[in-house]
């Protein structure tokens, strides 16, 4: 039977707790639901390399694998700002970062 400190706080309650960890994990959703709302826009080979990146108050980030990547993304952008807006997601300049390989 595994011991537990009375003071401990299960995760899910430290989180809704939290007012700044709650709008951590709201804008992690937020970013997620972005990326998912434009995947369709993205060719196939191009999905894999693409992940959602933070989102606060300056914009979006998507990150992406290699520069080749972030070149088509750049491509795709204009279409991919108007697929977030017929969405519904406030306009936000989105921004592509190249992620340093291992």
């Amino acid at each position: 039977m595994p011991i537990t400190d009375p003071k401990t706080v299960p995760l899910a309650a430290a989180l809704d707790r939290s007012e700044s960890l709650t709008g951590l994990m709201r804008r992690l959703r937020d970013s997620r639901a972005r990326l998912d709302t434009v995947a369709g826009l993205l060719p196939e080979a191009l999905q894999p390399a693409v992940r959602p990146g933070p989102l606060d108050d300056a914009g979006w980030v998507l990150l992406v694998a290699d520069s080749s990547a972030a070149a088509k993304l750049r491509q795709l952008m204009p279409a991919l700002q108007a697929a977030l807006l017929t969405a519904g997601w406030p306009e936000v300049p989105v921004r592509i970062k190249v992620l340093p390989r291992d």
